[in-house]
């Protein structure tokens, strides 16, 4: 259960800052010119599994195992999605 709410609470708070990376390409007109806006979607739908999936973990009356282990391959595929998009936005 421990790793379940570090998981809840790291996920979230990237979601909101794919989510302001997401708003400030738009923002700035740049969202058309470069594939870092559909990356950080990507990365956002992973952490928005992540958080449901660490969020059902949480809640379930047995241990399940089973949904830290999916929230915990989402949240490392929002990770490195997130990565890809700043670097894709960095070049």
């Amino acid at each position: 259960m421990q790793k379940t709410t570090h998981i809840l609470n790291a996920a979230s708070n990237l979601l909101g800052i794919t989510l302001l990376i997401i708003a400030g390409l738009h923002i700035s007109d740049h969202a058309q010119k470069t594939l870092a806006d559909e990356v950080a979607w990507v990365s956002a739908l992973c952490f928005c599994a992540s958080c449901g999936l660490s969020y059902l973990s949480i809640r379930s009356a047995a241990p399940m195992d089973r949904w830290d282990g999916w929230a915990d391959r989402s949240f490392l595929t929002g990770i490195v999605t997130l990565v890809v998009a700043v670097l894709v936005l960095a070049l």
